[in-house]
């Protein structure tokens, strides 16, 4: 949305492009979680969450934390979104599908949330010109941004806001 956004690295971009790996960087930002515990909230198995988790520790959108103990002497390694998702445009690229992954991955998140009849969710249509589709991007990112910046609220509930703003068929 924003134009200070740096440009992802063709690599960054293929690891965004995947709606897994999506929602973990989203179950790893609150809290550090291990693959056992990602595949597990995933539904899903744990050697496949683990080659998404790779990916993601690989182009630096997932931390490994110090290991810990696990089940039967095992060794655990916990992951952490590092945030770095949010400082880059995908656009530039040269890789397609990211958009709809982020679109997709939303929708699973939302529609396995027990909370979806609580949200707001509101839609728009506009007839822009150049100089107000750069405003309202300009705008809705300083807002997001803002939000962005803030320190968590320890006593605060998790919320996700997927902002869309799309070209549409002319009428």
């Amino acid at each position: 949305m924003g134009t200070h956004r740096r440009p992802a690295t063709e690599a960054e971009a293929r690891a965004l492009a995947s709606s897994v790996r999506l929602r973990i960087l989203r179950l790893c930002l609150d809290r550090a979680l291990t693959n056992k515990e990602i595949a597990g909230l995933l539904d899903a198995n744990p050697a496949t969450t683990l080659h998404h988790v790779r990916k993601l520790v690989e182009t630096g959108f997932l931390a490994a934390e110090p290991s810990r103990p696990g089940p039967r002497g095992s060794t655990e390694i916990p992951y952490r979104a590092t945030g770095k998702s949010w400082e880059m445009d995908v656009r530039d690229s040269g890789v397609t599908g990211a958009n709809a992954e982020l679109l997709d991955a939303f929708v699973a998140q939302t529609r396995r949330s027990e909370h979806v009849e609580e949200g707001d969710f509101d839609r728009l249509a506009l007839r822009l010109t150049p100089e107000g589709h750069a405003e309202l991007r300009r705008r809705l990112r300083e807002v997001l941004d803002d939000f962005r910046a803030r320190v968590p609220a320890p006593d605060g509930h998790a919320y996700a806001l997927l902002v869309a703003l799309h070209r549409t068929e002319e009428t």
